[in-house]
């Protein structure tokens, strides 16, 4: 390909990699810099690269790299080799399976297993071990095979899989109107004032932090997301919540419960791996490092999946333990919790 010339030989075909909508609170921002925000592990020079090979578009048109990106502007990259998130190799990776049957199986997630390749995660996911021990799953509309919905890399707990064409449109059809239901376990910084509540609010890419999602007032940006919620234990400086998902948006507890000021326990992207709330003494920071140290991840379990299955039409309901790092961190703080009580008593 001649990179001095953005015009691409007609014959070639190109494969699209990306495509962002940018939002209706875009400010105006160059092509390279907005992409940057949003491609993982993506350099600027790459980017440039690909703009002086004519692969970034603006509204189906070839841009530069100083191209300014406009709010609604739909932004893709486009390669001339598939991407590589589509070509899954069969990976012999233990999976941990609750239950199975002809229809559908449930696996309960480890902490750092990432759930499908994407870009810097082409291996070593849990696509890749479907792929692996089970022959011929159905493709989601993201051509995921088996997938029904998802959880992040370092998020804990139960998905359940389709294995026939039948139970994937019937599971993505209850996840899509609300009707399975989702049970997570977390611990947030903080002591929620009411023993609980409800989050709402749309929820759309950070404008600033391309990684993180946020809340939004104005109805047409982002997706509604709602998040109820209850407390389970309260340790004064963090509590241990039950959250029901009655809508499934990305990172919609972290986000919904850093909006309400209360970050989940480690989780970096939304800032909880700071010491947001306690005291200054030394003894306390050493406390909360070795915490982060036990459950070196933010604190969120998927602990309940119910759902109708597909074939019997039975509701199904199935629940999974707290992963032994969450169970030390609470403990860890029970037992912290009560001996600082002790000492206020005796003080």
């Amino acid at each position: 390909m001649n990179t001095q010339n953005p015009e691409h030989d007609l014959d070639e075909e190109l494969f699209e990699h990306y495509r962002f909508v940018a939002a209706k609170g875009q400010s105006i921002l160059r092509v390279d810099k907005f992409l940057m925000q949003l491609v993982e592990n993506a350099t600027r020079n790459k980017i440039q690269q690909a703009a002086e090979k004519g692969n970034i578009f603006a509204n189906g048109v070839p841009v530069k790299s100083n191209y300014k990106v406009k709010p609604f502007d739909e932004i893709k990259v486009m390669l001339s080799h598939p991407p590589f998130e589509n070509r899954v190799d069969p990976e012999n990776i233990p999976l941990d399976i609750v239950y199975e049957d002809d229809a559908l199986l449930l696996i309960n997630k480890p902490a750092g297993l990432v759930v499908h390749p994407g870009h810097g995660n082409y291996t070593g996911t849990l696509v890749n071990a479907l792929a692996y021990h089970f022959e011929s799953l159905p493709m989601n509309s993201s051509e995921r095979p088996g997938l029904v919905h998802r959880i992040d890399k370092d998020t804990t707990g139960l998905l359940v899989i389709a294995k026939t064409e039948q139970a994937m449109t019937h599971l993505a059809k209850q996840f899509e109107e609300k009707t399975s239901e989702r049970e997570y376990v977390a611990i947030v910084w903080g002591n929620i004032q009411q023993d609980e509540g409800t989050i709402e609010g749309n929820l759309a890419r950070h404008l600033k932090d391309r990684m993180q999602m946020a809340v939004f007032a104005d109805p047409e940006i982002g997706k509604p997301a709602v998040t109820h919620y209850k407390v389970l234990e309260r340790f004064g400086y963090i509590t241990v919540v039950s959250c029901i998902l009655e809508t499934g948006r990305t990172h919609q507890i972290r986000a919904h419960m850093k909006h309400i000021g209360h970050p989940l326990f480690n989780d970096e992207r939304y800032g909880g791996h700071l010491i947001l709330k306690g005291t200054t003494f030394t003894k306390y920071k050493q406390f909360i490092e070795n915490c982060f140290k036990i459950l070196p991840r933010q604190a969120l379990h998927a602990k309940t999946l119910g759902f109708e299955h597909p074939v019997t039409k039975e509701f199904m309901r199935f629940d999974t333990e707290l992963p032994q790092d969450m169970k030390e961190c609470i403990d860890k703080w029970r037992a912290y919790s009560k001996s600082n009580s002790l000492e206020e008593e005796e003080d």
